[in-house]
């Protein structure tokens, strides 16, 4: 496919803004137009943007080779299963829909009609976490935190499909092993949904992953830490770096009346090439439909991100 792939978006919330913003940008790519719910916001984010805000979104799937899905979540299903019957690519926002079954139904018919389906898992495509796969081989504990202060913008998940299903997705990819269990608590504060939520997974291979994830915080912090046997690696999503610890020695000496503990450990800063994530996503999304590469988040790792997500939100009902 030589020419430029024709791409549509639809939603133009808050995440869709940021799609339209980066369509635009794309060289392999032309932005062909947009559909949002409120005609009013379509035509506004289309005359700032210098697109075309179209009125339905079968005349936009009409246009277009490829669809970006940034509407809320209990629409993605509906709109992908329509796209990719009328045999459309799909980048579709995650969660990549409100049910196991329905995430599956999309997988098979993206797999059917041999069509790229890629779920926006924006966190994989940033540098520190591209680089991270090169490092973390056997992790034997991983520690996430996702906290940021209350947005009112999300409304229709908790914060289980809103932010901690990144780290779901980038814990599974990295362990490479079967979940075994899976221990879950949260509580709501300001919404609804579960706003904080505490969780422990201990897969096969004996590996313990801890995340934590809060929307009630009063502070934005993105960080994952992993021991391993001879390293120690912790990333913080922020500012796309990496520090690797190693060789640590540590002594306590008993001195007059008070014990003294000393570690000394080498600790390696590693360059991390930083681009806009979401960009790399998008440039991604159109080299796998041009044939250049292969998706790198699969549809059934994606089922399998999915299923972690609802048996966490399963016991966090249960122990309310």
């Amino acid at each position: 496919m030589d020419k430029k792939v024709r791409l549509g978006v639809i939603g133009t919330g808050h995440m869709g803004q940021y799609h339209v913003n980066v369509a635009k940008m794309l060289t392999d790519a032309e932005l062909v137009g947009i559909y949002d719910a409120s005609a009013e916001r379509a035509t506004q984010i289309a005359e700032k943007h210098k697109t075309k805000a179209f009125a339905s979104e079968a005349e936009l799937l009409k246009e277009v080779d490829a669809i970006v899905i940034a509407a809320p979540t209990f629409l993605h299903h509906k709109i992908a299963k329509q796209a990719l019957n009328e045999k459309k690519h799909v980048l579709v926002e995650k969660p990549i829909s409100q049910t196991v079954e329905e995430a599956r139904e999309l997988v098979d018919l993206a797999n059917k009609n041999n069509l790229v389906l890629q779920v926006g898992h924006v966190e994989r495509f940033n540098g520190a976490v591209l680089e991270l796969g090169k490092i973390a081989e056997h992790p034997l504990l991983i520690e996430s935190r996702r906290l940021a202060p209350y947005n009112s913008r999300i409304a229709d998940v908790g914060v289980v499909l809103d932010m901690m299903i990144h780290d779901i997705d980038i814990v599974l990819n990295l362990v490479k092993s079967e979940v075994v269990d899976v221990k879950a608590v949260g509580s709501s504060f300001v919404s609804k949904h579960e706003d904080v939520a505490s969780v422990v997974i201990r897969f096969a291979n004996g590996c313990v992953a801890s995340l934590n994830a809060s929307r009630a915080s009063q502070a934005k912090i993105r960080t994952l830490n992993i021991s391993q046997k001879d390293s120690y690696v912790f990333l913080d999503f922020t500012n796309q770096e990496i520090e690797l610890h190693r060789q640590a020695s540590s002594t306590t000496q008993l001195g007059s009346g008070e014990i003294r503990y000393k570690q000394e450990s080498i600790v390696e800063k590693i360059f991390v090439h930083k681009d806009n994530p979401l960009k790399q996503e998008h440039e991604h999304f159109i080299s796998c439909i041009k044939g250049e590469a292969t998706p790198m988040v699969k549809g059934d790792s994606d089922i399998k991100t999915l299923e972690v997500a609802y048996k966490i939100l399963k016991q966090i009902q249960e122990n309310r």
